[in-house]
């Protein structure tokens, strides 16, 4: 079993373990990504604060083991996500990979969306 079709194992026996521990009603997919969505926006404003986004505050050195932690609660969400919608972790790679070569394509220049052309800019040296 590779990486990442047991981290969709795991997060999907602790999705089926929590939802029977806290006894948590039978939502519908839409319903399960809504809030997993607003978990993760907790969890994004969570990593935020790890890399002194409040310019209004005296930044603090990084705490790459709390950025650590605040990216994988993020990819705890996005997987529970992936399960609840009928992702698989091949479909989730794969589209991984599909959107890679799109987004290289776009950077090389080699699309037709005029907002994905790449402008020149001068060099300060």
């Amino acid at each position: 079993m590779d990486r990442l079709e047991h981290i969709f194992e795991l997060q999907e026996r602790f999705d089926r373990d929590l939802a029977r521990r806290r006894r948590l009603p039978e939502y519908s997919p839409a319903e399960w990504v809504q809030k997993e969505v607003l978990a993760m926006v907790a969890e994004l404003g969570e990593l935020l604060d790890e890399v002194n986004f409040k310019w209004w505050k005296n930044p603090h050195p990084l705490d790459h083991e709390a950025i650590k932690g605040e990216l994988v609660d993020i990819l705890h969400f996005l997987v529970s996500m992936c399960l609840k919608t009928g992702i698989t972790a091949e479909e989730f790679y794969q589209g991984y990979l599909a959107k890679n070569q799109e987004n290289f394509r776009r950077q090389e220049g080699l699309t037709d969306q005029q907002e994905y052309v790449a402008v020149a800019r001068d060099r300060e040296e």
